[in-house]
């Protein structure tokens, strides 16, 4: 059988074009939540028109905090161990697929092995080559490399990464988050109930880790946003762990009280894509949005010291490195990042379900 473990909101855009391949296929999947992330991710399935989970590993609040996600990981994978044949219906045969970089990847890959299956990791192959830029996310690939029976990389570059594992190696061309931009346009045309500016702005979207542990990161990149705000408006969605540090730091009276600083909730999917496809350029620091911009010609600034992606480098993409320099250069001269949109014709979501669908047909135990 084909099981589907998913945990982070990003993970599911992503791999929802993998589970609606499935089902169009009429291809049974057993589709497991690890819990990471709850908020919104209902939304995230009626955008795709897909079905919940059919089994939830985690019921409590999001996990925000790296000292929450050691824990809660330790108590699944001891739970696990235990459930194992509950979890995975007895499954003997089957392939477990996981996604990214996250701590649900990992967890998921480590679940997939204690249970004997075998395991596919989907965006396998990118690498910063910098242990500690992202973290922990360098480290959580590395680690499901070493767990991953197959690999189904976004794109040669990927591939080459690669080949001193063991895994056989799957070349899916590009991001399966294209098949994602490819339903969600169509869809965004009917949605009418976004606000937008009455006149130019851009969007800000901040989350990692490495951006909002602690006051000074935290700070720095307030900073950056500040002083594009003198120039640009600037549309700021929250996330719910970055809402936290801001109030938690003291930082979040200083963007409510900026004129040209609007905050707002988190959008689902569609709708957050329909405002970037309105902006003028995006600042962020996520690799997901790094990519959605690579394939839909967006200026983006990415507030990192260094990604693992290569989607859009020196073209769209600027990687600041917190160089306030960079950060000019990019503001006053942002149409020149501005690029004719990306979309091809093939489907890496096609791919993956091809290369498992022999898993679906094995019997179980």
């Amino acid at each position: 059988m084909i099981h589907v473990i998913i945990g982070t909101k990003a993970q599911l855009i992503k791999m929802a074009p993998v589970l609606a391949e499935l089902e169009r296929q009429g291809i049974p999947y057993n589709y497991i939540s690890t819990g990471q992330h709850k908020g919104t991710m209902d939304d995230i399935l009626v955008n795709f028109s897909l079905r919940r989970p059919d089994h939830s590993l985690y019921d409590g609040k999001d996990i925000t905090s790296v000292v929450q996600m050691f824990f809660w990981m330790l108590r699944i994978v001891l739970s696990g161990r235990r459930r194992k044949q509950q979890i995975f219906r007895n499954d003997r045969n089957g392939i477990v697929l996981v996604h990214g970089d996250t701590f649900s990847t990992l967890l998921g890959a480590i679940l997939g092995k204690l249970a004997g299956l075998k395991v596919g990791h989907v965006e396998s192959g990118l690498r910063s080559f910098r242990l500690f830029h992202p973290f922990p996310e360098e480290i959580t690939r590395l680690l499901t490399f070493r767990l991953s029976d197959y690999m189904f990389c976004p794109g040669q570059w990927a591939m080459d990464n690669l080949q001193r594992y063991s895994g056989t190696r799957v070349n899916t061309g590009y991001n399966t988050l294209v098949d994602a931009l490819a339903l969600a346009l169509p869809a965004i045309r009917e949605i009418d109930d976004v606000e937008l500016p009455d006149g130019p702005f851009g969007i800000v979207t901040l989350h990692r880790f490495e951006n909002i542990y602690n006051r000074k990161a935290l700070e720095r990149v307030i900073s950056i946003v500040e002083h594009v705000g003198r120039s640009k408006m600037l549309l700021f969605i929250l996330h719910k762990p970055t809402e936290r540090k801001l109030r938690e730091f003291g930082c979040f009276s200083r963007l409510e009280e900026n004129p040209a600083i609007e905050l707002r909730k988190r959008y689902d999917y569609f709708r957050f894509i329909k405002l970037i496809l309105h902006a003028d350029f995006v600042i962020s620091d996520g690799g997901s949005n790094q990519e959605e911009c690579h394939y839909l010609g967006k200026p983006i600034l990415l507030l990192r010291r260094a990604t693992e992606r290569r989607d859009g480098v020196g073209r769209n993409c600027v990687i600041s490195d917190y160089d306030m320099d960079a950060v000019d250069d990019f503001i006053n001269h942002v149409e020149r990042y501005s690029s004719e949109p990306l979309l091809p014709g093939t489907s890496p979501s096609s791919v993956i379900v091809e290369y498992c669908k022999p898993f679906a047909g094995q019997s179980q135990a």
